[in-house]
């Protein structure tokens, strides 16, 4: 492909011949998939499985009320609601509505979706609410008052950008949002941190913080905690560097940067400062959980409490506090295990959570960790509905929800295998299907592979009605640009070793036909975002090991990705196009750079994308499914104009993309069921 591009109109994202182009496509797509036996029904299907009133109303608790925010039916674009402990542990809670979407967006005329909140403690009065306009990461802010139900007039109020906010006290908070020129970083994120005070003009806040231009973003919190108030500013260098400021009590200070490395994560909870390196560090390896007094380490001290030390096969997950423990979440090979941590004067008391199945997946939910030990974490695996516990640190749980079965499992079961990648190295896969197969048959393949997302067992009625149910194999990719086996899993792939996260995705996919459990021609895979890069190389790279390919709001140019939208902020993980030390790397691993008309045949590709998706620019999918046309490649392309990078912002969208996806899937890896 030559340095100019033929395609660089359909970047206009709203511009009319771009429009024109994406509702042609769109009809195409309609025309080709949904008048196809079964396409009402299973769209139906997949409606039922989101509108269903039993799922988990998963919730976090503001005071003495637990809210829940609710999508359905009824409430399409969504309730925010509240009850109590009391109501929650029952099998019918009584909610009381806080602030309903549907009716908002009906008054006002526009598409409001939720974006989340912020309350003020300890009082929880108050709150700040983000609402996105049609599903985008840009959100205008409004301040709600909890007690009377309603926006407080002349409250604080910040129009669209991708705004950083959070309460300090009644009358101030911290602000990073669009002031103008010079304020936000080539990815759209504030560069500026503001007091800003009540009553008083936002462009009178005063600039406390200010990033440099070359950072990603910066912001600032307020640590509440009683006897431990402080302020902080958090200042992003790129993706994978980060520095946590400490504002002194005299304003006219200057910050004070928390001594940990750039690359390591560091949180600060009452006395303790917890940290986790990514690189070796005090001789602790990557991966490491460790805690130091914080008093103590801002002095110079710096022997460490080792929470948790990593091995080959085990990785952190996450760590979350109560009041007086860590509740401690790790992985070994891919499936979940869970500890309480307890400090004590001679060191840290530890004791396992029991009830984590073999080959399942468990997270904290919610915690209050300035209030009580009090928490709530799920638990759920692939044919395993969710589960919703409640305990007390150092008490007893108690399970207080339990997600609905909606698909029948009987005759299925769950295994776990290992890849052989080019290198070596041992990859994990998870395969759920029919138990005693009778051959190799339909498989769905899905993988990312990037930014430390590890792929992990999970729930989900929609494949489980859409492919499970149908005889189909569904299989999960653990493969490296992940978190699966900690940060070295992630740095394996990071930059010029991209290609290893697409070698280790092939020898999944070689691994399924060795194994007799599936063929290249009924090998279906799938991935959105970072996956759906994924997808564009394996289209490229290896097309001939699949039969269908589904990429959901993908990156594909990467060589102007750094251009579009929120681009920039990636190039941590990727590398900088116009370094002529990238460049090359990133070229081999573009996929519209690769397109060819020559050479061996592409399996059919179903792009998604959305218009209004800010941070993974529409045009990645317009350009390939473009490119892809003009050489003679079987492509179908559907563009949501609403729908933010999910790709939808309501559960009529979902169920339409479901079954798009899975019509196309099923149609091509199975042309004579």
């Amino acid at each position: 492909m030559s340095d100019e591009d033929p395609y660089l109109w359909l970047e206009d994202v709203s511009g009319e011949a771009a429009l024109d182009w994406v509702r042609e496509r769109n009809a195409e797509t309609v025309e080709a998939l949904t008048g196809a036996p079964g396409f009402k029904v299973l769209e139906q299907e997949m409606r039922e499985v989101l509108d269903d009133d039993g799922r988990i109303p998963y919730v976090v608790r503001r005071g003495r009320h637990l809210y829940n925010f609710w999508q359905d039916a009824d409430h399409v674009r969504g309730l925010w609601r509240r009850t109590t402990l009391e109501e929650y542990r029952t099998d019918r809670p009584a909610w009381e509505v806080v602030l309903d979407l549907d009716a908002l967006a009906g008054a006002e005329e526009e598409k409001w979706a939720w974006a989340g909140s912020t309350v003020l403690a300890p009082g929880h009065r108050h709150a700040l609410v983000m609402l996105s306009r049609d599903g985008a990461d840009a959100c205008v802010v409004r301040e709600f008052d909890l007690e009377t139900l309603e926006f407080v007039e002349d409250g604080f109020t910040v129009e669209e950008a991708k705004t950083r906010i959070g309460w300090i006290d009644h009358d101030r908070i911290w602000i990073g949002t669009d002031f103008g020129p010079g304020s936000m970083s080539a990815s759209g994120y504030p560069l500026q941190v503001r007091r800003w005070r009540r009553g008083t003009p936002l462009e009178d806040a005063e600039l406390v913080y200010e990033g440099r231009p070359t950072d990603l973003s910066a912001s600032g919190w307020h640590d509440d905690t009683p006897g431990f108030e402080r302020d902080f500013v958090h200042r992003q260098i790129d993706f994978w560097n980060k520095e946590l400021l400490l504002l002194p009590e005299d304003p006219a200070g200057p910050p004070v940067k928390i001594d940990v490395p750039d690359d390591a994560g560091a949180s600060v909870h009452r006395q303790w400062l917890t940290v986790t390196p990514k690189t070796p560090w005090l001789g602790h390896p990557a991966g490491s959980l460790l805690a130091f007094d914080f008093d103590a380490f801002r002095a110079g001290e710096r022997e460490a409490e080792v929470l948790f030390t990593p091995d080959e096969r085990t990785a952190l997950a996450g760590y979350s506090w109560t009041r007086n423990h860590v509740i401690l979440s790790t992985r070994a090979d891919v499936s979940s295990r869970m500890e309480l941590l307890t400090p004590e004067p001679g060191g840290w008391r530890r004791a396992p959570l029991p009830g984590v199945p073999p080959l399942s997946t468990v997270s904290v939910t919610c915690t209050d960790p300035d209030v009580s030990d009090e928490y709530f974490h799920h638990v759920s695996g692939f044919l395993q509905p969710s589960t919703l516990y409640r305990g007390t640190a150092g008490g007893d749980g108690e399970s207080v929800k339990q997600g609905p079965a909606l698909f029948d499992t009987a005759g299925l079961a769950v295994s776990q295998y290992f890849a052989t990648s080019a290198d070596g190295t041992r990859v994990p896969y998870f395969v759920v299907g029919p138990e005693d197969r009778p051959g190799p048959g339909p498989t769905l393949l899905y993988g990312y592979g990037g930014f430390e997302i590890s792929m992990v067992p999970q729930y989900s009625a929609l494949t489980g009605r859409a492919w499970l149910a149908r005889g189909g194999t569904y299989v999960v990719a653990g493969i490296r640009g992940g978190h699966e086996y900690g940060p070295d899993w992630h740095r394996a792939a990071l930059g010029a070793n991209r290609v290893r996260a697409y070698e280790d995705f092939a020898a999944v996919a070689r691994d399924l036909t060795a194994r007799g459990i599936t063929t290249p021609a009924q090998l279906g895979i799938e991935g959105g975002s970072n996956g759906g890069l994924l997808m564009g190389a394996m289209l490229t790279r290896n097309p001939e090991l699949f039969g269908a390919v589904v990429a959901h709001v993908p990156l594909l140019d990467m060589l102007r990705f750094h251009k579009l939208l929120a681009g920039a902020s990636w190039i941590a993980e990727y590398g900088d196009p116009d370094s002529p030390a990238d460049r090359p790397h990133l070229e081999r691993i573009s996929p519209y750079h690769q397109v060819r008309a020559d050479g061996p045949a592409y399996p059919p590709l179903l792009l998604l994308t959305s218009t209004r998706d800010d941070r993974v620019h529409p045009g990645h999918a317009r350009k390939m499914a473009a490119r892809l046309r003009e050489s003679g490649h079987p492509v179908l392309f559907h563009e949501h104009l609403g729908g933010g990078h999910a790709g939808a912002t309501d559960h009529r969208q979902t169920a339409f993309n479901e079954a798009l996806v899975h019509t196309f899937l099923w149609e091509r890896l199975t042309p004579s069921k």
